[in-house]
């Protein structure tokens, strides 16, 4: 699991900016959304401009250097922050796998180039290359010096950790293959003007074709039904069909003339959520831009219900409630800083709370 994040001089975060999952308050309800002692599902607000989409786009860094699946193309244009393009955008990760508490830390110029890059597992390095100088355990990992200069000039702009994966066997257990798992598997997708998704797939699919192949029609109407009560009256289709169809009266219309923007939000939904049970970590970006405050209420439910870690941003205070998550599980993004409900205040929060109502009052402080 991801327990600790934190960048710099990213885009609009001149400066270090850490989100902290691995220290949950100690509520006795809605225990679900904490798993192994680490906050497993949340919510971030915050007002327009303050960096929710680009936070989230930071932590999935890591996919662009690790992991082969699908890459946001436009991601390195106004990567670093302009007051500082001549130095470095520098993240780090921490992630707990079974007994293991990993340290990833690197940091990359303007043009997405790795120029630093450190590994600690259980707080012992296991490599550094730094400052044209380049270290390593070779207990661990015995290497040719050869292997080790090009290494410290960074010749092929690779990343160390996928260089010793692909060069040394390593058995499924090992903290490497688990974090390249945990990377390989982590998702993040937005549905506004544009729909983009960063992760887990390696193509663009279709998804009436998705359906359709998969024999998914009557799976897909239930879950239109159950989660937004809307009734469609989809036709039988051969798996070779390209587009859903739906009967009114006697006429066949496409599925995505008659869908609103908010239906076709959930078609795309219900696409991931197919998914999901092979994710990591999972980010949605504004997930309930085209939703029924209620509508945004039911679908959080059904994701906060599946195993992986899932966060999502959002400007729907409805969803702020104890009857969903936790004052811990909410986060406010402002002025450079992250910050549960629960720290930003001395008050004690209760499950009876309408924390919605104390945000709105102004009673929470990001100090």
């Amino acid at each position: 699991m991801l327990t600790k994040f934190a960048v710099t001089n990213y885009r609009g975060f001149a400066n270090r900016i850490e989100w902290d999952l691995s220290n949950p308050a100690n509520y006795e309800f809605n225990k679900s959304v904490i798993k192994d002692g680490v906050i497993k599902n949340g919510i971030i607000y915050g007002p327009n401009g303050s960096g929710k989409t680009n936070f989230s786009l930071a932590i999935f860094d890591i996919e662009n250097h690790l992991s082969p699946k699908w890459k946001k193309i436009d991601y390195y244009v106004n990567f670093i922050y302009a007051g500082n393009n001549e130095g470095a955008v520098k993240f780090e990760y921490t992630f707990k796998f079974g007994n293991d508490t990993i340290d990833y830390i690197y940091a990359k110029n303007a043009a997405g180039v790795l120029v630093e890059e450190s590994l600690f597992v259980n707080k012992m390095n296991i490599f550094e290359r730094k400052d044209n100088s380049f270290r390593i355990d070779k207990q661990q990992f015995p290497m040719d010096k050869s292997i080790e200069k090009n290494l410290e000039s960074n010749a092929n702009n690779v990343s160390v950790i996928n260089f010793l994966l692909t060069s040394y066997p390593l058995n499924s257990e090992h903290y490497l293959i688990k974090l390249n798992r945990f990377v390989n598997s982590m998702l993040w997708f937005r549905n506004l003007d544009v729909r983009e998704f960063i992760g887990l797939e390696t193509n663009i699919t279709m998804l009436d074709e998705f359906i359709i192949t998969n024999n998914l029609l009557d799976d897909f109407s239930d879950f239109l039904q159950k989660v937004s009560g809307q009734t469609f009256q989809f036709i039988t289709h051969n798996i070779t069909d390209k587009q859903i169809l739906c009967q009114i009266d006697k006429n066949e219309v496409p599925f995505r003339v008659i869908a609103s923007t908010g239906t076709q939000s959930l078609q795309l939904l219900y696409f991931w959520l197919k998914r999901m049970n092979e994710a990591s970590f999972v980010f949605i970006d504004e997930f309930d831009a085209f939703y029924h405050f209620r509508l945004a209420f039911e679908v959080c439910k059904r994701l906060f219900a599946l195993d992986c870690q899932i966060f999502t941003s959002s400007h729907n205070t409805y969803l702020m409630t104890n009857d969903l998550l936790r004052p811990d599980c909410n986060f406010i993004l402002d002025n450079n800083k992250i910050k549960c409900l629960a720290d930003c205040t001395d008050k004690e929060l209760r499950f009876g709370h309408n924390i919605e109502k104390i945000y709105r009052a102004g009673a929470f402080y990001d100090e």
